[in-house]
This record gives structure tokens, sequence and C-alpha cells, in this order.
């Protein structure tokens, strides 16, 4: 294979130059990271799941009619993805309290919200990726009025269909976060959902037992991370129900 160009690495994935304009190869690593990098630790098998888990859910969104980058899955850890603009700011929706929201308010962990909220944080490592208010969004022209109100319209869809889709496995899915990219065509904008949903990006406790299937069992210590990503992706039927392994998922390309 030709030497690609890298166009960037970050925590969890490597971004190549697509073999098209337009186009970018997301190549998913196998490290972890917590606590904004301050734990670190390779998982085998992590990036092989979570590039399936999340051709899986972005394939699921536009289905239903919600856009996303997602072109198609070239082969284990990579896929095939549009270019585009990231908005700097990660989309949090929460349906239970749980983690920061939770030590923020003082709430019991698993605690019901009355409705699902929407929250903005500014994607920046240096400062912890710190909640920000709309009014600092449309200030700082990160995203327009209309863009937030197309945002919240997008993430309040996706957890509809994530929200089912996981109960519908026993899962229940607590909170999670996107990102939300710009696609130009020609002088026409679209918002599309990028980057990844994956147990990384999600927290998901198995309904009748509670126990944590997404990144919270690398952030406190609670088992074997790909397990519980491999169990994950076992009830969704992203892989075959007989997959065991001793020490690293066997997959399917």
């Amino acid at each position: 294979m030709a030497r690609r160009k890298k166009i960037y690495e970050g925590k969890a994935k490597i971004l190549y130059e697509g073999p098209e304009p337009g186009t970018i190869v997301q190549y998913f690593k196998d490290d972890a990271t917590a606590f904004n990098a301050q734990k670190k630790a390779v998982i085998e098998g992590k990036g092989v799941l979570n590039n399936r888990l999340s051709e899986f859910f972005m394939t699921g969104l536009a289905a239903i009619g919600v856009p996303t980058h997602f072109i198609k899955r070239l082969n284990m850890r990579e896929q095939l993805v549009r270019q585009v603009e990231i908005i700097p700011l990660e989309v949090i929706v929460r349906n239970f309290a749980a983690g920061s929201m939770a030590k923020r308010l003082g709430m019991e962990e698993g605690t019901q919200l009355p409705r699902p909220i929407v929250e903005f944080s500014y994607k920046n490592d240096a400062l912890g990726d710190p909640l920000v208010p709309e009014e600092y969004i449309v200030a700082f022209g990160w995203a327009s009025q209309q863009d937030l109100d197309d945002i919240v319209a997008i993430a309040l869809r996706v957890n509809d269909f994530l929200s089912g889709v996981m109960h519908g496995v026993g899962i229940r899915l607590v909170d999670f976060k996107i990102e939300i990219g710009r696609i130009w065509d020609n002088d026409y904008m679209r918002l599309v959902v990028a980057d990844e949903i994956s147990p990384d990006s999600c927290r998901l406790w198995d309904i009748e037992t509670g126990q944590k299937l997404d990144k919270d069992v690398f952030r406190q210590d609670l088992g074997n991370l790909t397990d519980a990503y491999t169990e994950v992706a076992r009830r969704l039927g992203v892989l075959p129900s007989n997959v065991t392994h001793a020490h690293k998922p066997k997959l399917i390309n």
C-alpha cells in the first residue's frame, strides 16, 4: 500500500488523506485515555471493536435520515469518511445523572432526568473541555443560533435512535457525546454527525444489573475494557453470539 499522508493524530484515532478529494481515512487505535489523558493504556482489540460499532451506529442513523460523515468501512480498523469542518464543541446528551453532572449537582448516579438534557463543552484539552453556554458559542462565532437549534435537534434524534437500539438489547443509554461537522455542497452547508459513536463516547449500563459496559470500566478499574465492548457488540449483533476470547476478541472482517 502506498504511504498515506497523516493529517491528524488524536487520543483514539489517526486521520489520513483519503483516496479522493473531500474524503478522509479514519484509523481506530487501541489507545485508551481518561481524565484528560492523565490515565493511558493500550487495550488490545479496542480499535477494531470501536470501528465496527461506529459503523453500526452511523449506518443506522443514515437509515433514519440523520446525516453523518460515514461512507464505508474499509477494513478491521479503518473507515472512509467525508472531510468536514468540525465545530469546536462536544455535544453531550444526558438521560440519567452520571459522571461530571452528578458531581456538579450533587446527584446520585443513575438518577433519571426529567427529560434529555443537551450540554455543550468547548473542545480544548488544555482547558479540560469546559462546559459553555449557548451565549458563548454564538458570541465567539463557533456556531450561529440557527446552527445550535439544528445541532440540538440532531442530538435529540441521535438520542432517540441510540436509546431505542440499546434498550432493545438490555442496555441503558445513560449519556453520550457527539461531534458535529459542516459539509458544503456548492453554497449549501449541511450539518452532519462526525467523529465516532462507540462505547468510548457513551455511558452504557446493563438494565438488569447496572454493570458498566463503557469507558468507565477503564476509568474506574472495573475489569477488562475489551470484554465490556465485546459484550456490547455481541448484543447488537455486530459480532456473532458464539465469539469468545481469552485475551483479545476474535473478529470477522
